[in-house]
């Protein structure tokens, strides 16, 4: 009979210790590794997935079977142990007054360190070292007890819900797996104290994180700064404008507002005789709209996306503040973006292209 229950320990011992993995395994998993698993085929990881956006039933589920075990463990398992101890302190003549308290004592505490050791510490090591594999191999057992015992799970997981509320705190169906602006600069630190990031790479990072709050605003040239070029600017005339200002790319006002820009480029191959004529509307590029207040990483996948080198910062009412260059726009994240524009106007005169600089280089 002791034996019998000695081999219910272990079962007991066993069943702790996966119900213990499955529970780190679920909460450590990370969405962005099981995705890929799931798009490739994979049915566990698509139920594991599913499972994860309703945590509280999971965790209800490991939480039960992780009390039930453990009770039973100790019910079982602790009496079985302290019996056969108490045969060998009797042979040992032991006074039998102290065998129970002795037995006892040291069949409590080889129950404990099991049920600490083999039955929480090592699965739950296990399944932190690799949450999204233990998670594909633990999920699916939990996932059929915790519809078993679904009904009793609902009535304490709404139990705990109530108590939450009471308590002014939001139950919550998944774990957080997002990082904040501080949580992730304070990775990137770390990171490179490892050695993980090169210099150059942390700082791209650590200066594309500062951006987070930065908007169009920050990087647009106001339009009374901003050089711009009349709608019936000629060829000839737009040529001469690349050669004084060093860039290749002007908005072109139409009455008080900007109809769009052109491109140094726009006019090779005009013809001599149509150089001095005002160049055809045909010839204009698009700027693209842009709310002042949009962050600049959208402000960049604005621009992208319509295809648009230069972008027209507006209000709330779509009155033109100033423009945004593409330019710009990427020098904030990458730093500045040196092209042969800049070189030939560095070389031929540093303080231009500093002025130059000051109202915006859309080369």
């Amino acid at each position: 009979m002791n034996l019998l229950a000695l081999a219910a320990g272990l079962l007991l011992l066993a069943g702790n210790a996966f119900f213990v993995g499955a529970e780190f395994a679920l909460i450590s998993a990370r969405r962005d590794r099981v995705e890929p698993l799931v798009d490739s085929g994979d049915k566990r990881a698509a139920a594991v997935l599913a499972h994860m956006e309703h945590l509280s039933p999971m965790l209800a589920a490991t939480q039960l079977g992780i009390t039930v075990c453990s009770l039973a463990l100790g019910s079982v398992a602790e009496p079985a142990m302290a019996h056969l101890l108490e045969s060998g302190l009797d042979a040992a003549h032991v006074p039998s007054d102290a065998q129970h308290v002795i037995a006892f004592a040291i069949a409590l505490l080889i129950v404990v360190s099991l049920h600490m050791v083999l039955g929480e510490m090592v699965p739950k090591n296990l399944s932190i070292a690799g949450p999204e594999r233990a998670a594909l191999w633990l999920g699916p057992p939990l996932f059929a007890f915790a519809r078993v015992t679904r009904p009793f799970i609902m009535f304490l997981n709404a139990f705990a819900n109530t108590i939450l509320r009471l308590l002014r705190v939001d139950p919550q169906d998944e774990l957080a797996s997002a990082y904040t602006p501080q949580e992730l600069g304070a990775l990137i630190g770390q990171s490179r104290q490892e050695g993980l990031l090169h210099p150059g790479e942390h700082e791209l990072l650590t200066h594309a994180l500062e951006l987070s709050g930065r908007t169009a605003r920050s990087v647009m040239v106001p339009l009374a700064d901003t050089v711009t070029v009349p709608w019936t600017v000629t060829a000839t005339e737009l040529e001469r404008m690349v050669a004084e200002t060093g860039f290749s790319r002007f908005p072109v006002r139409a009455d008080a507002e900007l109809a769009g820009f052109l491109h140094a480029k726009d006019v090779l191959g005009i013809p001599a005789e149509a150089r001095d004529e005002p160049l055809p509307p045909r010839r204009l590029r698009p700027m693209a709209r842009i709310p002042v207040d949009l962050n600049l990483d959208e402000v960049l996948r604005l621009m992208q996306r319509t295809r648009s080198h230069l972008g027209r910062a507006v209000d709330a009412t779509g009155a033109t503040l100033g423009v945004v260059a593409m330019e710009d726009v990427v020098e904030e994240f990458v730093g500045e973006v040196e092209d042969a524009s800049h070189r030939d106007a560095d070389a031929a005169d540093t303080a231009d292209a500093d002025t130059a600089d000051a109202a915006g280089p859309w080369q």
